[in-house]
């Protein structure tokens, strides 16, 4: 069983007359990585990092590998560069369309056989990528976009086919949406990159829990990217938002693959470097759920002597951050309070478990 299958995040909703009046979020307890890390060899941790995580396997291990790599002032070819970006994107991809596929059309029986076709091919292209992207590589990509299309999604912007099932379940999240107190979004980037870092070296496990940049949370994942690539107004935001940026992003990264996953068009920040001082480096991996850091010191011998990792959910389940600002001040009546607290919890994709409480309190 990996660590993340150990550990949970536990929601509490206090309501006053149908109005969520606060919101506490006790977070999961992470993985104890710098503890088991302490004193081995880095070449070591790189062939057991995989096995620790369920999700986004490829994304910590590139992450570990860069910062390694950079802490030794080892440089990547543009071959190995590109084969790390394609093995990211192949990754998120398949994560968004298990996020959109077993979270919002699970119920879609006439679905399902294509679903588990689909979904084997995204684990065969993952498993076929090599070193120099080809024609093969190209052709699955292809079949892939068209079993996307077969299913409903579209390659015109983020839209939908009418009567399909991702298009019924948006619709069923408008209904359900929630009417909040309008709140201010930010969204994380390449650009707070070496800040987030600093504090990871400073302050440790402490920022790892419970991070901020300058007091504010931002939100990471499909829709802030979403937002920040193309400077959007977030404006209107909520789950089926966050439900078409998947689509969006989805399709835009098969793009890339199909038309050969060149580097020089690749994302922008998807992989960044920091050199920060002898034996010291940081990597930050742009995965499905958002941006994920990791920092590490290496002693004279190349063993670990210190490393610091800080996922996306920390940030998007805050005690301040985008979970808490989309509910605060919604009205929820009895009979949709859970699904629309839930599919603001699904929205911003935990990558482990939650539990979803609700209390009576006094007035708001």
């Amino acid at each position: 069983m990996s660590l993340a299958a150990l550990n949970k995040i536990d929601v509490t909703v206090s309501l006053a007359a149908d109005v969520v009046a606060a919101i506490e979020i006790q977070p999961r307890v992470r993985p104890p990585l710098a503890r088991l890390f302490a004193g081995k060899q880095a070449s070591l941790l790189l062939e057991v990092l995989p096995r620790l995580f369920a999700l986004c396997a490829a994304a910590q291990q590139t992450a570990l590998l860069c910062a390694i790599e950079t802490a030794r002032d080892q440089v990547a070819t543009r071959t190995t560069e590109q084969h790390r970006i394609a093995l990211i994107v192949i990754e998120r991809i398949a994560d968004l369309l298990r996020g959109l596929f077993v979270g919002h059309v699970a119920q879609d029986i006439a679905s399902a056989a294509a679903i588990r076709v689909l979904m084997r091919r995204m684990s065969a292209l993952l498993g076929s990528a090599q070193p120099a992207w080809g024609s093969a590589q190209c052709e699955e990509t292809a079949r892939i976009v068209a079993a996307l299309n077969a299913l409903g999604m579209s390659n015109e912007g983020d839209a939908v086919r009418p009567g399909s099932p991702l298009a019924l379940r948006i619709a069923a999240l408008d209904e359900i949406d929630l009417k909040s107190i309008p709140a201010g979004h930010s969204f994380l980037s390449v650009a707070d990159d070496l800040n987030i870092i600093k504090r990871l070296l400073v302050d440790g496990a402490t920022f790892c829990y419970c991070p901020d940049l300058d007091g504010h949370v931002p939100e990471t994942g499909p829709w802030a990217r979403r937002m920040t690539r193309y400077r959007l107004s977030p404006s209107p935001t909520g789950a089926a938002e966050r439900l078409r940026a998947r689509i969006a992003e989805a399709l835009r990264l098969c793009a890339w693959l199909k038309a050969g996953a060149q580097i020089d068009s690749a994302e922008h920040g998807i992989i960044e470097r920091y050199k920060l001082g002898p034996g010291r480096a940081a990597a930050a991996v742009e995965c499905a759920r958002g941006r994920l850091y990791h920092a590490v010191e290496l002693d004279p011998q190349g063993r670990i002597s210190r490393f610091e990792f800080l996922a996306p959910t920390e940030w998007n389940f805050h005690p301040r951050g985008p979970l808490v600002r989309s509910l605060l001040g919604a009205v929820l009546t009895a009979r949709r309070r859970r699904d629309a607290v839930d599919a603001v919890i699904a929205s911003l994709d935990p990558c482990v478990g939650f539990t979803l409480k609700f209390r009576e309190v006094g007035d708001a």
